[in-house]
């Protein structure tokens, strides 16, 4: 049953909050080492025009050495796994810059530029402002590991907003994105940013600011039907970040960042046994962050201080929050 946003809810406070970036965090996403998920990882965006991409330890520190630095104005990132390059296979992050429209893609751990200097993204849209890179997401298909990038922008048409790129070596074992389908609907109320994949259910999520959260098949052959648009009600103004977090039989929670009330409204993953596409809100909870745009959540295992998991909140004074799953979800996860 939906619930009603109680403005007496406790703030929840953060486990550990980052050393600060430079000038604006934006947006993070944690990579997993499965060798040893302790030496996991946090990456985070610096939107600015001197922008980078920052590399965070599980306590919050900087690695300089692995911070990518001269991007310009990345926004969001992402990360993925066992990317095919000629022999080899790599773990990698994905960003936009928006003041070139050049998609970047980096090595993991090591951040490395495996891009050759960029892929240019919505190439033959006219007007600059619908080439402004800002969202992007990850989604790597289970049935043959091959892996798209879904990017968005400041501004576009009210369909094929999103533009959806296969990201694949050539016979030479080069990077190349590969334009595949432009899908999913935009309200023109304001811009979309927050981008997120459900890999294991094949569903890309993102938020329409102001208006709700719209659903899509992030299998380019399974069309381009919008399968749901939910939490049209009850946010304080825009619609932003969205993490998912997994549990078992492909049941978890979506948790979407209510900006400029500072708090995270969580939905079902799983919808509703007559419709899995009816995502009703189960709750909301107040963090400490501050103007959230992004976030960014596992539910594997990584030490002992984040045994079920973390999750990760840009704050807007150039930092990074680290929050135990469980401080949020509570009564979710029993029952």
């Amino acid at each position: 049953m939906a619930m009603a946003c109680n403005n007496q809810q406790p703030t929840i406070k953060p486990i550990l909050v980052t050393e600060a970036v430079k000038h604006d965090s934006d947006d993070p996403a944690i990579w997993i080492n499965r060798q040893d998920p302790s030496k996991s990882l946090v990456i985070g965006t610096d939107k600015h025009e001197d922008g980078a991409l920052y590399v965070f330890d599980l306590q919050g520190r900087i690695f300089p050495e692995k911070v990518v630095r001269g991007l310009k104005r990345p926004n969001n990132v992402d990360v993925g796994y066992d990317l095919v390059l000629g022999k080899d296979t790599v773990d990698f992050a994905v960003t936009g810059e928006r003041l070139t429209s050049m998609l970047r893609v980096y090595s993991v751990p090591d951040m490395k530029p495996i891009d050759g200097g960029g892929f240019p993204m919505f190439e033959g849209e006219t007007a600059p402002e619908h080439r402004d890179l800002m969202g992007i997401a990850l989604y790597q298909r289970p049935a043959d590991k091959k892996t798209f990038v879904i990017m968005g922008r400041k501004t576009g048409p009210s369909q094929g907003y999103l533009w959806q790129y296969a990201l694949e070596a050539d016979s030479l074992g080069q990077l190349q994105a590969r334009l595949v389908r432009k899908f999913g609907k935009f309200s023109g109320v304001k811009e979309i940013e927050a981008i997120v994949v459900d890999h294991e259910l094949g569903y890309v999520y993102y938020s329409d600011e102001n208006v709700g959260i719209r659903k899509y098949y992030a299998d380019p052959e399974k069309g381009n039907e919008e399968l749901a648009l939910f939490g049209t009600e009850g946010f304080a103004d825009d619609h932003e970040g969205i993490s998912i977090y997994t549990t078992e039989n492909g049941r978890g929670f979506i948790l979407v960042s209510d900006q400029q009330a500072n708090s995270f409204r969580i939905f079902p993953r799983e919808g509703e046994a007559q419709d899995p596409h009816s995502h009703q809100l189960l709750k909301v909870v107040r963090l400490s962050t501050k103007e959230s745009d992004g976030s960014e959540i596992t539910s594997l295992p990584l030490n002992d201080m984040f045994k079920k998991g973390l999750f990760v909140a840009m704050s807007d004074d150039r930092t990074f929050q680290y929050y135990r799953p469980e401080d949020l979800l509570d009564s979710l996860l029993k029952k």
